[in-house]
């Protein structure tokens, strides 16, 4: 295209999976030419000043959302005008970085209330229906959620159209008639690389069951001292390394391309159950996979099963989280067709179609 677009990106911190998962879409903007400028919080933001240290970046407010319970609606509920808050806030926020800034376009992961009518505005979400385990709040939920998505002139899944799909009955539903399939997300690359660890623990997700993880696989870990383990924490911000014992490397963080090695160069992978996690581990074809899904997080029990179901994968809960029974059942567990699985779309060339949809 002759003149460059200015894409305002705005990935919710929920964890790192929203941010993670936009890295391709920023990518490919980029390489396509375009301008890109990111607006998020904490974690996320940080995360995408990591990896694009020289694009322009904002502050939007926090959700500040806690899983303290294993128990979704006693976990949200009380936060839900908190939440609300959080919404219209970033609203009034977005329309003056509008009037500060000339954006083309504004693509917003999951944050909902970066929308305006002003300029083309995309919803990026796996969730058209939200899992909530009470069919009468899930009612309310999924009418809230689809009032939402359809403020925006387009809706983009990152997932396949037709099944087998990766987050089956949560990117499926005939009721949107925005919504675009744009293949899973992931800046992943599979390559034969030789083996050095037998367990990498890939951490992430809200406190305060982060931290819990960490200690139940840290501890357990200790008392098996044949396996040789790479701890990475999810923790963004200063980088530090240190050895546990004589058989657990931990460290922090690690950027993409650091991280995708690593995966590459463990024989078992142990995490949790979001779903950008798990576009990565399809992206990486990797065969043996431990999920244990956050507590309280209904969406991450739905997407445990189903890879259980479909792929082989051990899932466990946390509060029984048993290392030694779970690498034991990793055993006898036959791997599913996602190996073999394809983009149906070609994110470059939507990109450029989207682009071209724009209002000049």
């Amino acid at each position: 295209m002759s003149t460059a677009k200015h894409i305002l990106i705005c990935p919710l911190n929920w964890g790192l999976g929203h941010a993670v998962r936009c890295l391709p879409i920023i990518q490919t903007l980029l390489n396509q030419g375009q301008k890109v400028s990111i607006a998020s919080d904490g974690a996320a933001l940080e995360l995408l000043k990591g990896e694009f240290p020289k694009l322009s970046f904002f502050d939007l407010p926090p959700y500040n959302i806690h899983y303290k319970t294993s128990n979704m609606f006693v976990n949200i509920a009380p936060q839900v005008p908190k939440l609300l808050q959080a919404i219209r806030l970033e609203k009034k926020i977005l329309h003056q970085l509008i009037q500060q800034n000339q954006f083309d376009a504004i693509i917003s992961d999951n944050r909902y209330g970066i929308y305006t009518t002003a300029l083309p505005s995309v919803f990026v979400t796996h969730q058209l229906n939200i899992a909530v385990p009470n069919r009468w709040v899930a009612a309310w939920v999924r009418r809230r959620n689809r009032a939402y998505i359809s403020r925006y002139d387009e809706c983009w899944v990152p997932d396949f159209a037709n099944e087998p799909s990766l987050a089956g009955a949560l990117s499926h539903s005939p009721v949107f008639d925005n919504v675009h399939y744009i293949g899973p997300l992931s800046t992943m690359q599979y390559n034969n690389t030789e083996k050095q660890y037998d367990i990498i623990a890939v951490l992430s997700g809200l406190e305060p069951q982060r931290s819990y993880f960490e200690k139940m696989l840290l501890a357990q870990a200790q008392k098996m001292p044949d396996i040789k383990m790479l701890l990475v924490a999810g923790q963004t911000g200063e980088m530090q390394k240190r050895q546990i014992g004589k058989n657990i490397d931990w460290q922090s963080y690690m950027n993409r391309k650091e991280l995708n090695q690593a995966i590459l160069a463990s024989k078992v992978y142990v995490g949790r159950s979001g779903y950008s996690s798990l576009m990565d581990i399809v992206q990486l074809k990797h065969r043996k996979v431990i999920l244990v899904p956050t507590p309280g997080q209904t969406e991450q029990e739905y997407l445990a099963d189903r890879f259980a179901a479909l792929q082989g994968f051990v899932v466990q809960q946390q509060k029984d989280f048993n290392l030694k029974n779970a690498l034991e059942a990793l055993q006898n567990r036959t791997p599913g067709w996602y190996t073999d699985a394809t983009h149906d779309t070609d994110l470059t060339e939507f990109i450029e179609q989207f682009l071209n949809r724009m209002t000049p």
